[in-house]
């Protein structure tokens, strides 16, 4: 017999008591109550929120004359300048889908995306009209071009019939956007890196585009008006969702072309940046910069990382600079951090070696992120909090993926036992925080122990001379496997390989020690992640 219930009576949702959640709505609030608030900063350049949410206007205007429909790819080749940003909101007010590519992409790559996605409109910043021009001659199928002229950098190759400027003054300011029908519908589409084979494009909802934009403001502690640097990439997750923060939080959005270590610190002290995101490679950039260009900042400045595991040497040496370090945890496929490390108050009075060290743990779920588990692959059995066992990372809520683009067979290993599989090993320690020990393929496993390249790496980190480091498995044949340690030294240094190996045999246990130390350049993603994966071939060699 059902249930009588007096609170399903009549109480149905209805547009007085119910609107679909989307990011764009955080632009339009920012518009309407701080309109003459400095929202974008582009060099010389500035731009107000009522400036900002007219732009968007116009370029949503000019999508609809082009004939771009609901559900359709509008990619984005551009860096992190005033047009990127826009993108986010006035692609999305026409029901079209934001594809930003990655700009470090080869040709190959971006054509790939290009015929993936069934781009209808491509938008070329000038600097990468090279690489643009290569990727389209690959197109059976060519989308219609607009360049994109920053008027602060002449290099590269300007394409298309006109301008994102032009084509902003000729559509009207008066577009009349409406939120989506379902906020389930797609609002981005982002591809994983790719380190083997073909990429996999990963869909993003309105829903939880809007959730984890204010997620961001929650869990990092925000506030109003912060002032943000583009040091992280706006293909990279959409920047993590910050575009729809700074408009939630009527924030300020500071363009960064390059990621120079200058380049920041100038920003930093000229517009007083208050935040800014980045992978550990650029932590450690910061660090290595010379004493006089890090000096003159008088204000607080919150950096959060993510990408890889940042070695704890790298968080001290950022927190004894003065920056106070937020480490966070997420894929393409989470919108970015969904999980970090919640500072409590109990800490605070720990010396800067055990507050990086506890920072340099992943951490827990953020405050809208359903659910979080380390468990056995095989039987989804949560292991126990002994900071001991590994398993791997599991993910469920609202901040996880529509699904991969016209792949369900991924899709459905991705979610299979309803949770989303990360790929990435961790401890689960007594508290609840979680620690990860590796990718799954990254672990080594030598003599039956399991060794955490990321571990043995944390402490090469520590050695003076090591600027970058990364372990990998080199075969054996008398243990199956042992660590062999590829590292970058900071110029001027010219440690041997021996000296490497005596510091790791008085900070490690002996069968972790690297038994083959390589010396120079390390390969690298298109993200800034250290290619393991030609590292492996190189060991193996």
């Amino acid at each position: 017999m059902q249930h009588y219930n007096i609170y399903d009576m009549g109480l149905d949702a209805n547009p007085a008591n119910f609107a679909t959640l989307s990011p764009v709505s955080y632009l339009q609030r920012a518009a309407f109550v701080y309109p003459d608030r400095v929202a974008q900063v582009h060099q010389d350049t500035r731009y107000t929120w009522a400036e900002t949410y007219e732009r968007c206007l116009r370029l949503a205007s000019a999508l609809d004359n082009m004939g771009i429909q609901k559900g359709e790819t509008v990619s984005f080749l551009c860096a992190n300048i005033p047009p990127m940003f826009e993108a986010h909101f006035g692609v999305p007010m026409t029901g079209a889908v934001l594809n930003a590519i990655n700009t470090r992409l080869d040709a190959e790559a971006i054509a790939f995306i290009l015929q993936h996605a069934e781009t209808k409109i491509l938008f070329v910043d000038r600097e990468f009209g090279p690489v643009a021009k290569k990727a389209l001659a690959m197109l059976p199928n060519k989308p219609t071009l607009i360049g994109i002229d920053d008027p602060y950098f002449s290099d590269g190759d300007l394409l298309g019939q006109q301008t994102y400027e032009e084509l902003l003054s000729q559509a009207s300011a008066d577009y009349d956007w409406q939120l989506p029908d379902n906020e389930w519908d797609a609002i981005t589409l982002n591809y994983t890196s790719g380190t083997t084979g073909n990429p996999k494009g990963v869909v993003y909802h309105h829903r939880g585009a809007y959730l984890n934009a204010a997620n961001n403001i929650v869990s990092w502690d925000m506030g109003k008006h912060p002032v943000y640097l583009w040091v992280l990439p706006l293909f990279h997750c959409n920047g993590w969702c910050f575009p729809w923060t700074i408009a939630a939080a009527a924030g300020v959005s500071v363009s960064l072309r390059h990621v120079r270590a200058d380049a920041i610190y100038d920003a930093i002290k000229s517009e007083k940046v208050s935040h800014f995101c980045g992978a550990p490679i650029v932590l450690n950039m910061l660090n290595n910069a010379p004493a006089e260009m890090k000096s003159g900042i008088d204000h607080e400045v919150n950096a959060m990382v993510a990408g890889a595991a940042p070695p704890a040497a790298v968080i001290e040496g950022m927190e004894r600079m003065g920056f106070n370090v937020t480490h966070v945890y997420g894929l393409t496929e989470t919108y970015g951090p969904c999980i970090l490390c919640e500072w409590k108050d109990e800490w605070a009075d720990k010396d800067f070696s055990e507050k990086a060290a506890l920072k340099a743990r992943q951490g827990v779920k953020s405050p809208m992120q359903e659910d979080l588990m380390v468990a056995s692959p095989d039987d989804l059995q949560p292991v126990p909090r002994d900071g001991e066992t590994i398993g791997e990372i599991f993910i469920r809520g609202n901040i996880v993926m529509k699904g991969y683009l016209k792949n369900p067979r991924a899709s459905e290993e991705a979610f299979s036992g309803d949770w989303f599989h990360t790929g990435d090993l961790a401890v689960w320690h007594e508290d609840g925080y979680i620690e990860i020990k590796d990718r799954s393929k990254d672990i080594i496993i030598s003599g039956g122990e399991n060794i955490s390249s990321i571990e043995v790496e944390d402490i090469l980190y520590r050695h003076p001379d090591v600027e970058e480091a990364a372990v990998v498995a080199r075969p054996d044949d008398k243990w199956g496997e042992t660590p062999c340690a590829f590292i970058k030294l900071k110029e001027g240094a010219n440690t041997l390989e021996e000296e490497i190996i005596e510091f790791c045999r008085n900070n490690m246990a002996h069968f972790k020690i690297p038994r083959h130390i390589v010396f120079g350049e390390l390969p690298k993603t298109s993200t800034g992640k250290i290619q393991k994966f030609v590292l492996r071939q190189q060991a193996k060699e």
